[in-house]
């Protein structure tokens, strides 16, 4: 706990820069990776991020040391040339985009760690803590290089937003982009700059294994949340910003534990819970809605059998009489009646199921629904007569006022159904 209290007190100016640094990584990497997200390009973040890890040790082969700007340097020249591989390789070649990507990873990655091997054997002194390259660590880096990647951060964030109409075009109109003249090939190349500048900067700070983890998880994880993108950039920020802070928290108390896998679990656990929890998209959400139209779909066909029962002229249905009607859906069928009865739509009188005021009037409306869809699936779609009850049974209860009103104006007032049912009126008699 006090490990805790001092870490977010900021007492040590060293780990303030870090907490700063890791959070405008988080902000610039959930930036880029969301619109990369959304582009479906996902895994070109996964291939850049392993593709610089060969001009990192060039950089480093160069310097005889760990300066950032030599490394910096290589891993944009590293990550641009397999960027540019990989646009080649699909314009020029029948490979499919996955193939070329998953080419480019493991060729560049390969290379990296022929690289990382010859200088781990060449007695270099500097060399210690270059293999953190791989899975990060926040806290070992220096106030130097916090600047350097500080800087490029806020540059991202700033040509982002300033670039962010003509980004939204790249993302979802290119065509439309091409036509009102913007030189959308260039906005490509500055976009993929960004990418890879993204990458290097938090190379160090998450490694080469799970940068990707940082650039697509936090947009992920957001989608679930809203449609706007606006709102999808802040919480992707506010996702990566979080994690990043937290996994340097673990690494900062345990000083062997690396910062990159900490990240993964802790955006992990936010993608985990906005995947069960998101009002909107969120699997517990999906499944309580998907309950509650099931639910209402079987209340209404219990309300539609009575209802066209006492319109062949009996005074209600028999329960038995309604289970052989849907000889499947007991179970469901009943708890409908129990609710049904419950909010005052139908009663039982010795075994026989009527309708109530309220429950007629709802019943025929749902009635009304279900020909005038079946009608409209006979004239407008030329389905025969005999197969159109199915599919009006599923678009009956999905209509809104509005729409009944414009398709009973389309259909010009109709009385009768295709089966020469009558299609009862708001104003019938009850």
């Amino acid at each position: 706990m006090e490990d805790f209290l001092y870490f977010f007190s900021f007492q040590d100016a060293s780990i303030g820069f870090v907490v700063l640094g890791i959070t405008l990584l988080g902000i610039g990497s959930a930036f880029v990776g969301t619109f990369s997200f959304l582009d479906n390009k996902a895994l070109l973040g996964d291939a850049i991020s392993h593709a610089i890890l060969p001009g990192i040790c060039l950089g480093f082969m160069l310097a005889g040391e760990k300066n950032p700007y030599f490394i910096v340097g290589g891993a944009i020249a590293s990550g641009g040339l397999a960027t540019y591989l990989s646009s080649w390789l699909k314009e020029n070649t029948k490979l499919t985009e996955d193939t070329i990507i998953a080419v480019i990873l493991s060729v560049f990655f390969g290379i990296g760690i022929v690289f990382l091997t010859v200088i781990q054997k060449s007695g270099n002194p500097e060399m210690a803590g270059l293999n953190q390259f791989i899975f990060g660590n926040a806290i070992g880096i220096v106030e130097r290089d916090l600047w350097i990647y500080g800087i490029l951060s806020l540059g991202i964030i700033s040509v982002l937003i300033g670039l962010f109409k003509e980004f939204q075009l790249l993302v979802f109109n290119p065509e439309f982009g091409k036509a009102i003249g913007l030189p959308m090939l260039s906005i490509r190349m500055a976009f993929n700059t960004l990418m890879i500048l993204a990458v290097v900067i938090g190379i160090q700070a998450i490694g080469v294994v799970l940068m990707a983890a940082l650039l697509i998880t936090p947009g992920a994880a957001a989608r679930f949340w809203t449609d706007r993108l606006k709102t999808l950039l802040i919480l992707a920020a506010l996702f990566a910003s979080i994690s990043g802070i937290f996994g340097t928290f673990v690494s900062y108390t345990l000083p062997q534990m690396p910062t990159g896998p900490w990240v993964v679990v802790i955006l992990s656990l936010i993608a985990l819970l906005s995947f069960l929890l998101a009002p909107k998209r969120g699997m517990l959400s999906r499944f309580y809605h998907r309950k509650k139209y099931i639910d209402k779909t079987q209340q209404d066909h219990v309300l539609k059998s009575i209802y066209k029962a006492e319109e062949l002229g009996k005074s209600g249905l028999g329960l038995n009489d309604l289970l052989q009607i849907y000889p499947h859906h007991k179970k469901g069928i009943l708890k409908s009646i129990k609710n049904l009865e419950k909010t005052g739509y139908l009663f039982i009188n010795h075994n026989i199921i009527k309708l109530t005021k309220p429950g007629k009037m709802k019943a025929k409306r749902i009635v009304r629904l279900h020909r005038l869809w079946e009608l409209y699936l006979n004239e407008y779609l030329n389905i025969a007569p005999d197969h159109v009850h199915e599919s009006a049974e599923k678009l009956e209860h999905l209509l809104t006022p509005e729409l009944e009103a414009l398709l009973e104006n389309r259909l010009n007032f109709p009385k009768l159904d295709p089966h020469q049912e009558t299609i009862p009126r708001d104003h019938d008699d009850i």
